[in-house]
């Protein structure tokens, strides 16, 4: 999404919606710029599962320097050995080992993700194993920057609508579906606005 698009799609939610007006006005940032290598954003995602942001990058680093980078043929190829001794679980390493086979044989090809819509690419990308639907509508939102994903079981997400929608009180799913549709299709930008109510920096996906 350009800068006029997100300008565009910014004043429709302020004009819309009075709380979503006072969000943007007091947080205008925009999503930062994807890394240009969807196969390492969805390594790195899954690597940093159940860890610090300090012990994942830690690991995420002597990965990088073990293998000289990060691409599906060297890391199939590498010993588990190799990859335990660098930082990961046993678990990872499978997980890792499937999602470089599935984008080697072409199961996930990211030539054909345009023309998927939200729900099929995210069933694709689900499909791996370690990767569940949060950390694809993640890679959606924040890697592909969809407009319109809407990640319902996100903790800061439903905190944030709590807080500014619910009288601090939680939402259920369907309730929180349900207030969604009121920033459709732009709802991935209306959850980067309450997520700036709770965290005004970014973190990099």
């Amino acid at each position: 999404m350009d800068a006029a698009s997100w300008a565009a799609a910014s004043a429709k939610l302020a004009a819309d919606d009075p709380v979503m007006a006072r969000l943007i006005a007091a947080h205008p940032t925009v999503w930062p710029a994807p890394n240009d290598d969807p196969f390492s954003v969805l390594c790195h995602a899954v690597v940093g599962q159940q860890l610090s942001l300090k012990a994942a990058e830690a690991i995420w680093q002597r990965l990088l320097g073990g293998l000289g980078g990060i691409a599906p043929a060297p890391l199939l190829a590498a010993e588990e050995e190799t990859l335990r001794a660098l930082g990961l679980s046993r678990r990872k390493v499978e997980y890792l080992r499937d999602l470089s086979q599935r984008w080697l044989d072409g199961r996930l090809d990211p030539s054909r993700w345009a023309v998927l819509d939200d729900e099929a690419l995210i069933a694709e990308l689900s499909a791996v194993r370690g990767i569940g639907r949060w950390t694809a509508e993640m890679f959606l939102l924040f890697h592909l920057q969809r407009p319109d994903v809407f990640p319902v079981d996100d903790l800061g997400l439903q905190k944030a609508a709590a807080r500014h929608y619910g009288n601090g009180e939680l939402f259920d799913r369907a309730e929180l579906r349900r207030l969604g549709e009121r920033w459709a299709p732009w709802r991935s930008l209306a959850t980067w606005f309450l997520w700036r109510s709770l965290e005004p920096v970014a973190v990099q996906y």
